[in-house]
């Protein structure tokens, strides 16, 4: 090969390499981009709007469904720490047999990344009482922490406790 055709040569493969590196990184940061697109206030609200059209199927295996294997819930009306999926299935045990019907009152949602959010504010369960019938509201403060595992939002950290003035 002549000096020539090894300088053309050079040259061919340097610019191959280049456009190459060009092409993957601009490929990698398409891909970075849309991976790390944070979701909007709300995709994040309407985490409680399909929590509450859960509640209406009355199963607290589906509740549990919800919450991260790892998640920590402090309930309303219990005074136990649920830490595991039984626990949370025997809250919603309890709970469901209410028939809860849930309303945001406020919620502040604040988006921390791609894949965690937390949503906080003040609900209201309507509850039917199942010996009676006779319903009644209850007030709360709440707060859900999100976090998307394996491409699925799940409730990490749910604390919920009764407005202290009623």
């Amino acid at each position: 090969m002549t000096r020539k055709n090894r300088i053309r040569a050079a040259i061919v493969t340097a610019t191959a390499i280049v456009t190459a590196g060009t092409v993957t990184a601009g490929v990698s940061m398409a891909g970075a981009e849309a991976a790390s697109k944070k979701p909007s206030k709300k995709e994040i609200a309407a985490l409680f709007d399909g929590w509450n059209k859960t509640l209406q199927t009355g199963d607290s295996k589906k509740m549990a469904d919800r919450y991260a294997k790892d998640a920590v819930l402090l309930p309303t009306l219990s005074n136990k720490v649920r830490t595991d999926r039984a626990g949370i299935v025997d809250y919603f045990n309890h709970f469901l047999e209410n028939k809860p019907k849930g309303k945001k009152i406020q919620t502040i949602i604040n988006v921390l990344d791609s894949n965690s959010a937390l949503d906080a504010g003040v609900y209201q369960f309507t509850l039917t009482d199942k010996k009676t019938g006779k319903k009644s509201v209850v007030k709360a403060r709440y707060t859900y922490e999100y976090e998307k595992r394996n491409g699925v939002w799940k409730i990490v950290n749910h604390h919920s406790s009764a407005m202290p003035e009623g």
